[in-house]
């Protein structure tokens, strides 16, 4: 196939910059690189600077003449770009394993729960319940991956966040009670309080771990002994700054009583009211100060206690929260075999918050919440 006068091949400059660039840069399709540089080995302008032959250009690059006078021939009768590109497929050369129907069936299954057994459908689980239902005589696994990955389905993983109460107008009549109570005014007479409970399990070392050297990390035994569970109450001032932390044996009504009237009688005496954030537990209310003390003592204590309750499933509503996940990574993170031990790093650990007044800001206000959250708003507008 030789090459006449009218296949002849007169790149503009700025052709001919724009294959050169394709050759050199090293970023595009190999393809397309050998393409452009047939293109520019078959230049015969006035920016060529050596006259190829298709014979002398197959030679140099590995190709059969035919194949140079067809990447030519592509040039000049539909230009640079239908010569530098593969003509795009119409049919693919094998047919789908799964048309729209059978990926249907693929999407339903890995959106059921997965077989007795198994916490979650796998790849080869799901080929395998493909073919036992005969939606498929014959697949593989990375065809199912590819489809799955197409969908954005991931059945390998899960997302952890709180569901809201199905009773959705109570949900945001509690969450706009405590978001406007953030954004409010508070004073030394009328302190806003936030407090939380948690569990800690002490735990002792069987082994005595072996400590961080140069080039060697902390070494510590997956054997430890079980001494028991304890009950963390936190009170925490975002805007003062200040929390108290302590632990004890239970958290019962009693419990809680008394830990409240600490903080009403002990750490702020001189308040006409303290305004409590806490969970909707039933161990949050002012019947546990009459189970725990003497009616004249719990109504005093209860004249002075206001109390907002985050929603159901909405703790993420109070702040205390925030602080006890600190307390949690600084603190907490280790083994502690007592409950003498656990006091005395929960004190230090306090003292040292204290020391520094580190306050939270919350900034997520009812406003926020009506657009973030809309779609809990029963009569939210469209």
């Amino acid at each position: 196939m030789g090459r006449g006068r009218r296949d002849k091949i007169r790149l503009s400059a700025e052709q001919r910059q724009n294959l050169e660039m394709i050759s050199r840069n090293g970023h595009a399709a190999a393809k397309k690189i050998l393409h452009a540089r047939v293109l520019l080995m078959s230049d015969e302008g006035e920016y060529g600077k050596q006259r190829w032959n298709d014979q002398q250009i197959g030679a140099a690059l590995g190709l059969h003449r035919n194949s140079v006078a067809r990447i030519r021939s592509s040039f000049l009768k539909q230009g640079e770009q239908a010569a530098l590109n593969r003509k795009p497929r119409q049919t693919s050369p094998v047919s789908r394993k799964l048309d729209g129907e059978k990926e249907a069936y693929l999407i339903a299954i890995c959106c059921s729960p997965p077989p007795d057994g198994r916490t979650r459908w796998t790849l080869k689980l799901l080929v395998d319940e493909l073919k036992a239902r005969s939606i498929v005589t014959e697949i593989g696994r990375e065809t199912v991956r590819c489809t799955l990955k197409k969908n954005e389905l991931r059945p390998w993983k899960k997302q952890r966040y709180c569901i809201p109460e199905r009773d959705t107008a109570r949900f945001v009549a509690q969450m706009e009670e405590v978001l406007d109570l953030y954004t409010s005014q508070h004073t030394d007479l009328e302190p806003l309080i936030c407090m939380d409970e948690a569990a800690y399990e002490l735990k002792a070392d069987v082994f005595e771990p072996i400590p961080m050297a140069p080039k060697s990390d902390r070494k510590e035994d997956y054997h430890y002994e079980r001494h028991g569970v304890r009950a963390l109450f936190i009170f925490f001032d975002p805007l003062r700054g200040w929390r108290r932390v302590s632990s004890r044996q239970q958290r019962t009504r009693v419990d809680w009583a008394l830990e409240v009237r600490q903080l009403l009688d002990v750490d702020y005496p001189q308040a006409r009211k303290v305004k409590l954030v806490c969970d909707n537990l039933n161990t949050h209310h002012i019947a546990s100060l009459y189970e725990a003390f003497p009616a004249t003592v719990a109504h005093r204590l209860a004249r002075r206690l206001e109390i907002h309750y985050t929603p159901r499933n909405g703790s993420w509503l109070n702040v205390a929260e925030i602080e006890l996940s600190v307390l949690s990574q600084q603190c907490l993170d280790r083994r502690i075999s007592s409950a003498t031990e656990l006091e005395k790093e929960l004190s230090a650990w306090q003292n040292q918050r204290n020391l520094t007044n580190s306050q939270v800001q919350w900034r997520f206000t009812t406003e926020d919440a009506r657009i973030k959250l809309k779609h809990l708003y029963p009569n939210a507008p469209n």
